[in-house]
């Protein structure tokens, strides 16, 4: 492992920025870990599985949604990082649009493959005897993650307009979007709130989610320092306990069912308060994250997450469900296929963590096929293409209970 380590670390350009990858590798562990340990599974009387959360029962567990909500990290990153690579674009005569099209192809092939198996296993695990009310239990899991990507691409294809934005406003550029939320949280939540049409939340998610992406390629641009930096954190962290103690926030930062809020979906002003003290933080620290991660036994594991980025993402809640159907046709287990209604059920899912990490590296390493670009220009290509994204519209009409 020493001689790997030393190996990754010696084949790392000196120009990499260590610190940005950590922080991104970072972010990324935060999706599994928080989806593993906030998120549970119940037997009905028929022995199929159904999701139950512990935030429904263990309010304590709410502040631990302020650490493992890091999408506000993973959004500065990616907004610091795209800019960078939107300018080297431009710089070697590549058009804008070709660097979308890069952008979205590396975005769009995992999700199209882990959608496209997923159609594929249905019927067979129907056929094994797992309950139809367990697979969509598992499709509504795999879905879950797959949301960010769709909003995540569509924020790329914005990145132009964000750098014009902050050529010109610099680090002010996320402000209208702060305000925006701010606007329809009032609408949504102040004394109008009666009078306001449902779907008005939905205006959020795109201010809401490139709030933190604007901050990165203000960033990148080098539009904030240091003194911005505490500004954000001190901010961020301002607005967040004023939100929550002054106007009743839900303390969560994921859903809770039964809640008739919530956080994230679509994102609240307190998503985009964390992100804002999450951001603040970051840039702060990224001196002291590059300097740590200078040491190869560090460093290793960064570079091998960041190239799984997306088999992360995409497949983390595969290997939980996985070992939760298997579980299921033995009943009752705890931490696993019992409901999340006592301490000890947080006791045996820690226990279980390894084993949902130790599926995930198994199956990462056949799925990460799907991260390579994929053969084109023959008919067989062509026609793996088609079937792809035949499966992948079958998996979604039945995860969203359209079938």
């Amino acid at each position: 492992m020493r001689r790997t380590a030393t190996s990754i670390d010696s084949r790392t350009p000196q120009h990499r920025d260590r610190a940005i990858d950590g922080l991104r590798a970072l972010a990324l562990l935060a999706v599994p870990i928080g989806h593993w340990l906030l998120g549970g599974f119940r037997l009905d009387g028929e022995g199929a599985l159904r999701n139950a959360s512990p935030l429904s029962t263990f309010e304590f567990f709410a502040p631990m949604s302020w650490v493992l909500q890091m999408l506000g990290i993973f959004f500065l990153v990616g907004g610091y990082a795209s800019v960078l690579s939107y300018r080297r674009s431009l710089a070697r005569g590549e058009s804008a649009g070709r660097w979308l099209r890069g952008r979205v192809a590396r975005l769009g092939r995992p999700v199209l493959g882990v959608t496209a198996v997923w159609a594929a296993l249905i019927p067979v695990l129907y056929a094994l005897g797992v309950p139809s009310t367990t697979l969509h239990t598992g499709a509504t899991l795999v879905i879950q993650p797959l949301w960010f990507v769709g909003v995540y691409t569509v924020i790329t294809a914005l990145t132009p307009y964000c750098v014009k934005a902050a050529e010109r406003m610099g680090a002010w550029a996320a402000a209208p979007l702060l305000g925006t939320v701010a606007v329809v949280d009032f609408l949504r939540y102040g004394p109008y709130a009666a009078d306001m049409p449902s779907w008005l939340s939905v205006l959020n998610i795109l201010p809401g989610w490139m709030f933190a992406y604007q901050l990165g390629v203000s960033w990148g641009e080098k539009k904030i320092g240091k003194r911005g930096a505490w500004l954000l954190l001190a901010g961020g962290t301002a607005l967040f306990a004023a939100l929550l103690l002054a106007f009743h926030y839900p303390a969560s930062m994921v859903g809770v069912p039964g809640e008739a809020r919530t956080n994230s979906h679509p994102p609240s002003l307190l998503v985009l308060a964390l992100a804002a003290a999450q951001s603040g933080a970051a840039i702060l620290l990224r001196d002291r994250i590059g300097k740590l991660l200078r040491r190869p036994a560090l460093w290793a594991p960064v570079v091998i997450i960041n190239l799984s980025a997306m088999t992360i993402l995409c497949w983390h809640q595969t290997a939980m469900f996985g070992a939760a159907t298997l579980g299921s046709f033995f009943g009752p287990i705890g931490g696993l296929t019992t409901a999340p209604e006592t301490l000890g059920w947080i006791a045996a899912r820690i226990a279980w963590l390894p084993v949902f990490a130790g599926l995930l590296v198994a199956i990462g390493a056949w799925a990460r096929r799907f991260e390579a670009p994929w053969a084109v220009g023959s008919r067989a290509a062509r026609m793996r293409r088609v079937a792809a994204g035949l499966l992948a519209a079958g998996f979604a009409v039945f995860a969203l209970g359209l079938a």
